[in-house]
């Protein structure tokens, strides 16, 4: 563990901040240090530093601009606090992706692209785009020493000089008469450039050949001597004064051409000089037009059209064919399969080639009913007939299910002009080098032997280019490739790319705000996390995190540990100080946490799940447990391996940032679960065989992607528990006196709704050419229900207070309604207790989203069978107090019969799971390889790789010396 900075004497002091459930707080965070603020999921922690510290920072800065700028600024309302002392201007790094551009890539958001532009300008080489090497230019005096030293033929061999005279458009041949009686007497044949004709002579009385234009005149022979030199030499700058600027030499080695512009010898293809912009995809000058810039064309996957191998065409695979708008269509293609001899009982995927292409496209016709059929209607001609309906709308909704993006088929998917891609630097082209992952393109880098002239001409670039690199592998980025659409990023990505891209801008006495830079990143990148935050520290910055990792809160020079709990039991500050300060505060839940031997609840883990599953966790009777077995996964990076699953256990999927964890689970798993059920907006991984799924009711994928955008939308109604509430409310007498049902009590329809804000309490103001301003509703004050409406009161609360209520306040006030508690407890069971009932799920984190979604589960009643569910890392956002509630709620799931699968990287989490499957032992092309597949003991006892070695070593495995096991014999 480093050691601590020294504390600055200067900080930040909070007075007295109310924001949201704040109550009070007073803290202060020092400059030049790196702050944390951690506590229980609720607590306040983003109210204080994002809403409060953050926005206050923000505030101050926009003010201190002239009143021109602020009138193009959005304007800020001071947060509840009664003081924000020494305050900084303030970046604000949150764990979400908003990057919705599909130009955007790791490279440009990094800048790493824009200095390779630059880097290719300066020291990139032009080649020839039809591969004749390198492209040059030739001054008169260059072109002689080339010839001379036998550039078409060796040294001594003759040659001929030709020069290409354009053809004049009025008195052509009065020129050609003027070139003869100056001495040029002789032509090649007709031919074309690059080639050698014959050489004719030239009469005084020849007209200008017709289909000469322009004219191959031969200005001598010479041989490669340097006698000849001077001779040469004259004769070139003759050839470049007639040619405008270009010469050929035809020699025994073939043609060699010459030209004061940048073009290849060989071919004379004319190429443009390198400018930045020539490599930039977001501009005209360096974007393909075919794609323009976006790498990729949109067209029909005939994956989605027939996303089942299995089927014949008897049994109707066609999937957009199997509606009754189009079903009619089976019948001529399988008249026309009969005679064709086509077996219409064999699957699919085992038809031959020919005749599946014959499906697609073999049947070409007259036209019969509304413009498509023919002997039968092939799926080309169905999908080019839909093309021609697009203005209708359920037409535009059929053609987006069957639709992708395939890679452009001018630029190969790579974005840029041939020009831009016939630059090379050290034999490699920009798209070469953004596809690189970051490791790899790191080592390339460190590998080249950049020449002293280079140094001088991009030194300052080069060292750029490097620290930028370097930061991006210091954050645990190193399986990105550089040109990784920034829109697929996770959260936690896309905040350490921000992080890294702020090291790099040499900002100083700035106050930077991170919202959990550890989502997403393990373990053993925890370290050099915080090396660089304390980098960024020691750079003169400020440094305030929000975070529940214990290398972070450990590491940390200063700790703010706000709770005891969450929503309204929380928001106070519980201890603030050093580490050793927090652990000797008894009231705080984040020190009896830290206190905690976590191998001690290992141990106990370890012998409940042998007296649950009545079997011996070593792996000697483990065929009790039905499986799912997944054969030969290869998606992106996965190497092909076999790997099972159990149903009966909570499965943790672990493994480095980039491993494979994801793709292995959502892609391979989930995704060819939803094509065999013909869903067909998915992107299946490749595997050769998923078996076991046979017997499962459902596999669900509990994800972090937000639930709605809607700000209708909120936790009761996601639930399903908001229709209690509503009969709840219309049974009252205040509600039945004034003749009001549940539909009242409804945002989504009119009967009660304000009409004003349409239920969503606010409206927006049209600011003509500024940005649209979104403000409470002046009718109903933001409570969104008409005034005789929030008239029905229920435990002396209308509506829109009991929205307002917290989950656990709500479960007190409606104790009576059990099977409207049933439905709120689940929030409660996954943490989520100080949730509003009424907060709009827009509003949520990805890790609440997540948690949310398992709420639905765990408060609906039991299904029919068996179900799988999948989660990604449910540990996001959560307090070492909310993982050890979470782990209960998921063993739960499995205790009911369910199977669950965690894709995970918390430590705390993986030493609950009953089996664990890892993968390594790198990210990248370095992952994908299946390193451990079984019970968590004999992982701690056996395994090698990163998440093995560090589970062993959170947990002190073998325990030793207290009654606990002591690893293997």
């Amino acid at each position: 563990m480093p050691k601590p900075l020294k504390v600055s004497p200067i900080s930040i002091e909070v007075e007295n901040a109310w924001t949201h459930n704040l109550k009070g707080v007073s803290c202060r965070v020092p400059h030049g240090a790196v702050t944390v603020v951690t506590g229980p999921s609720g607590a306040g922690k983003s109210s204080l530093a994002f809403d409060t510290i953050y926005a206050e920072g923000q505030r101050r800065f926009v003010e201190s601009m002239s009143t021109y700028a602020r009138q193009f600024l959005d304007q800020m309302e001071r947060p509840p606090v009664d003081d924000v002392r020494n305050i900084l201007p303030a970046v604000a790094l949150e764990a979400k992706n908003a990057v919705k551009n599909a130009r955007s890539t790791v490279a440009t958001l990094t800048e790493v692209h824009d200095v390779l532009r630059l880097l290719f300008t300066h020291l990139g080489e032009v080649t020839c785009p039809n591969g004749h090497g390198a492209a040059k230019s030739f001054t008169p005096e260059e072109a002689a020493v080339d010839l001379v030293a036998g550039g078409v033929g060796g040294v001594g061999a003759p040659f001929l000089l030709v020069a290409w005279v354009a053809r004049p458009k009025k008195q052509a041949d009065a020129a050609l008469h003027e070139l003869v009686r100056q001495g040029f007497q002789r032509r090649l044949e007709a031919t074309t450039s690059g080639a050698t004709g014959a050489v004719v002579r030239i009469a005084a009385s020849d007209k200008w050949p017709a289909k000469l234009d322009p004219l191959p005149l031969v200005l001598g022979r010479f041989p490669a001597t340097e006698e000849a030199l001077g001779r040469i030499l004259s004769t070139l700058e003759e050839a470049y004064r007639l040619g405008a600027g270009r010469a050929e030499a035809h020699g025994p080695a073939g043609v060699r051409i010459y030209a004061r512009e940048l073009g290849c010898p060989v071919c004379g293809e004319v190429l443009r000089r390198p400018t930045p912009p020539l490599f930039s995809f977001n501009s005209p000058l360096g974007a393909c037009p075919r794609c323009q810039g976006f790498g990729r064309a949109v067209g029909i996957d005939r994956l989605r059209v027939v996303p089942d191998g299995k089927k014949s065409l008897a049994e109707r695979p066609i999937a957009p064919w199997n509606t009754p708008a189009y079903e009619e269509l089976y019948g001529d293609l399988l008249v026309a399969a009969k005679k064709r001899g086509l077996p219409l009982d064999r699957p699919w995927a085992e038809l031959d080639a020919a005749d599946r292409e014959w499906v697609w496209s073999g049947g070409k016709g007259t036209a019969k009913r509304g413009g498509i059929g023919s002997a039968f209607v092939d799926l080309d001609s169905f999908f080019s007939w839909l093309e021609g309906k697009t203005y209708k709308v359920h037409v535009r909704v059929l053609l987006a299910r069957y639709r992708s993006y395939t890679p452009c088929p001018e630029c190969g998917g790579t974005r840029l002009k041939p020009e831009a891609r016939a630059v090379r630097l050290a034999g490699r082209t920009l798209p070469e080098l953004v596809a690189l992952s970051v490791e790899e393109f790191r080592a390339w880098l460190a590998a080249i032997p950049w020449s002293a002239r280079q140094h001088e001409l991009a030194g300052h670039l080069l060292e750029d280019l490097a620290e930028r690199i370097e930061t991006l592998h210091r954050v645990g980025l190193d399986y990105l490739t550089l040109d990784r659409q920034a829109r697929t990023l996770s959260g936690g990505e896309t905040q350490r790319i921000h992080l890294a891209t702020a090291l790099g801008s040499g900002l100083t006495s700035t106050l930077y705000v991170l919202d959990e830079p550890t989502i997403g990143l393990h373990p053993q990148d925890s370290e050099k996390l915080l090396a660089l935050l304390r980098d960024l520290a020691h750079k003169g910055n400020t440094v305030l995190v929000v975070e529940h990792d214990r290398t972070l809160i450990r590491g940390a020079d200063h700790l703010i540990d706000l709770g005891p709990a969450a929503g309204e039991q929380g928001g106070r500050v519980i201890a603030e100080g050093t580490f050793e300060e927090i652990l000797g505060v008894e009231e705080s839940l984040t020190g009896h946490y830290l206190r905690l031997k976590p191998q001690a609840s290992a141990r106990s883990h370890i012998a409940r799940f042998r007296r649950e599953q009545g079997f011996d966790p070593r792996g000697r009777e483990l065929e009790a447990l039905p499986r799912i077995a997944i054969r030969g996964a290869r998606a992106h990076n996965l190497t092909g391996f076999d790997v099972e699953l159990p149903l009966g256990a909570l499965v943790a999927v672990t493994g480095v940032s980039g491993s494979g964890k994801s793709t292995l689970v959502e892609n391979v798993l989930y995704g060819t679960y939803q094509r065999s059920k013909g869903i067909v907006d998915v992107d299946p991984g490749a595997c050769d065989a998923l078996v076991g799924l046979e017997g499962l009711a459902d596999v669900v994928l509990v994800d972090q992607r937000p639930i709605g955008r809607s700000s209708r939308s909120n936790p009761v109604t996601y639930l399903k528990a908001y229709d209690a509430i509503r009969k709840l409310f219309a049974a009252s007498p205040d509600a039945i006196v004034r003749g009001i049902g549940p539909a009242h009590f409804s945002f989504n329809v009119e009967r009660g709704r304000c009409p004003a804000c349409q239920g969503t309490g606010v409206t927006e103001v049209d600011m003509q050419f500024m940005a649209p301003v979104t403000v409470v509703c002046d009718i109903c004050q933001g409570r969104r229900f008409q005034p005789e409406v929030l008239g029905v009161r229920v435990h002396g609360r209308n509506i829109a207070e009991t929205l307002e209520l917290t989950v656990d306040s709500a479960l007190e006030v409606f104790a009576a309604q059990s099977a409207l508690c049933r439905r709120l407890a689940g929030l409660v069971d996954v943490g989520l207790s100080y949730l509003r009932l009424g907060q709009s799920t827009s509003t949520l984190s990805g890790g609440e989203a997540q948690r949310l979604k398992l709420a639905s589960f765990l408060g609906a009643p039991a299904s029919q069978g068996r179900r799988l569910f999948l989660f990604d890392e449910p540990t996001t956002g959560l307090h070492l107090a909310d993982i050890d509630l979470l782990s209960k709620t998921l063993r739960r799931l499995v205790r009911r019969g369910d199977g669950v699968i965690v894709v995970e990287h918390s430590s705390d989490l993986i030493a609950r799971a009953d089996w664990v499957v890892d993968l390594g032992p790198g990210g990248g092309s370095r992952g994908g390889e299946l390193l451990f597949s079984g019970p968590l003991e004999p992982f701690l006892d056996h395994a090698t790789g990163p998440t093995a070695d560090e589970l062993r070593r959170h947990l002190r495995w073998p325990f030793g010396g207290d009654g606990g096991h002591h690893g293997p014999a």
